[in-house]
């Protein structure tokens, strides 16, 4: 939905203040001609602002400046315009004195500009309001560039212009005024005009610079806000979230060199991923060629352990470890459980038949060789997440719940979230799996196997995952299975027989 920048019902509410406003000083705190009556006054201010309105609401509603959100000029020049024909028409039927229509015109150009200003702020915050998440993303710099610092220096300068002006007018009004009305000096009733007429100029003009400070500082506030918000979801990982450019100044032009940075850093983060995932590719492709296990188990059990960790991500005790960042880091690092096995010799390793004790104790070792294997390139390339989770899950995926695992004895919670998610995904997996040794199970068998380890074997919590997400694992072994059928239907196909 794409925002209006001309608000009618806050235009006419504005346009009404100014009059009444303008109104009120001519005709009761300062006013024009002594013979000119309040009511007289206040007519012809209401004719006048009734008309500018009414040309401003049907003709100049979708002026080229409202398009660009430019309405202090355009209401600026409006009022400019008008105060030149009040001036002439008081000029003309009333004879005023020239600080009289100096007021006439000056009072109304400053209206107009403050008008301007408030309903520009209000069309920037509304338009800034209306964008939705995607929209902001795809905010570009364009056009000319507008500093904030000049426009806070012009502003500031304006208002002290104003100021100035409007107090050195009301001075010399008031000593002309006095200097031809002494009876008003000795009656103490001229002091008091003075004074009323200094104190109505400063509450007005501090009032709209009120405004126009809580306007500039909302949207100020949001835009800052929102890129707040941007920055700390890049700080928690989503490095593909852009800071959103509403305007071409200083926060647009430092919004769009941030997004620079990032698109490079995602690029770059990116190519690292790929490396990092074609050296997880390339160390399990090279533990699974020398294990009778086929790569369908490196990738169901890289499924079983993210729908596992996904699933427990929901409960408020895992909340803070289990992120989405860490959960793709758990994925990627699964395949590398048993990277350790490249260390154990073939005639244990390849053995059909069951393992004598001092072989199975060869074949223990393999998580502590997969481990150091790991901190050697962790030593190299320097300590990461990735790593030492891919150590963590080497070293402690055969460690059991009741402390009587592999190969450091480590039980319940001594034992790291990601080494007892591997544990169940890895004997699942080879329970469904046929072997030389062994045919596949079912899975329902496996399953009960799994549960004569609950409490022992397997973390009763991740137990309950796998009980609350079975289907999962039965959708993702089928999935391999179907792909493995697939895969060896066309090797038979076209190799010679």
């Amino acid at each position: 939905m794409t925002h209006s920048p001309y608000n009618a019902p806050l235009t006419l509410k504005l346009y009404v203040l100014a009059g009444v406003v303008f109104g009120i000083y001519a005709g009761r705190v300062c006013p024009m001609l002594e013979t000119l009556s309040f009511t007289q006054l206040f007519s012809h201010i209401t004719l006048t602002f009734g008309v500018v309105f009414l040309i401003r609401h049907f003709l100049l509603r979708d002026h080229s400046l409202v398009t660009q959100q430019r309405q202090a000029r355009l209401d600026t020049t409006l009022m400019f315009f008008a105060s030149l024909i009040l001036a002439a028409f008081y000029n003309l039927h009333y004879d005023f004195t020239l600080d009289s229509n100096l007021k006439v015109l000056f009072g109304m150009t400053l209206f107009g500009f403050f008008t301007g200003l408030l309903l520009q702020l209000d069309s920037k915050i509304a338009t800034f309001d209306g964008l939705d998440k995607q929209q902001r993303a795809q905010f570009e710099l364009s056009g000319q560039r507008q500093s904030l610092v000049k426009q806070m220096i012009l502003l500031i300068s304006l208002l002290l212009f104003t100021l100035t002006t409007m107090l050195t007018m009301v001075a010399v009004k008031d000593i002309f005024w006095l200097e031809h009305n002494p009876q008003r000096i000795l009656d103490g009733s001229g002091k008091i005009s003075v004074i009323k007429e200094f104190l109505y100029i400063a509450l007005v003009l501090g009032g709209y610079v009120i405004a126009i400070m809580v306007q500039w500082s909302k949207l100020m506030h949001r835009v800052l806000l929102s890129h707040e918000r941007s920055l700390m979801e890049v700080t928690q990982g989503n490095i593909s979230k852009r800071l959103p450019i509403f305007e071409h100044n200083e926060l647009g032009s430092v919004a769009s060199l941030t997004n620079q940075m990032l698109d490079s850093l995602e690029s770059s983060q990116d190519e690292v991923k790929t490396t990092r995932d074609v050296a997880i590719v390339s160390l399990s492709a090279l533990a699974e060629s020398r294990d009778n296990e086929t790569g369908a188990h490196i990738l169901r059990t890289q499924e079983y352990v993210r729908a596992l960790a996904m699933h427990l991500s929901q409960f408020e005790c895992y909340k803070d470890l289990l992120t989405d960042n860490y959960i793709e880091l758990l994925y990627k690092s699964a395949p590398l459980h048993d990277v350790g096995k490249v260390g154990i010799p073939d005639n244990i390793l390849l053995k059909p038949g069951k393992l004598t004790d001092e072989e199975f104790e060869i074949m223990k070792g393999h998580p502590e060789i997969g481990a150091k294997a790991l901190s050697m390139a962790e030593g190299q390339l320097g300590s990461n997440s990735f790593l030492q989770l891919a150590k963590e899950i080497s070293l402690t995926h055969h460690e059991k719940w009741d402390g009587s695992g592999y190969p450091n004895q480590l039980k319940e919670q001594e034992i790291p979230l990601s080494g007892r998610l591997m544990a169940l995904a890895d004997v699942y997996d080879a329970l469904i799996s046929e072997r030389v040794y062994k045919k596949a199970f079912s899975h329902d068998k496996a399953k009960s196997i799994i549960l004569q380890g609950n409490g022992n074997h397997f973390d009763p919590q991740v137990v309950e995952a796998f009980l609350a997400i079975e289907q999962q694992f039965v959708a993702i072994a089928d999935k391999y299975r179907s792909m493995e059928a697939s895969e060896n239907a066309l090797e038979e196909g076209v190799m010679p027989s």
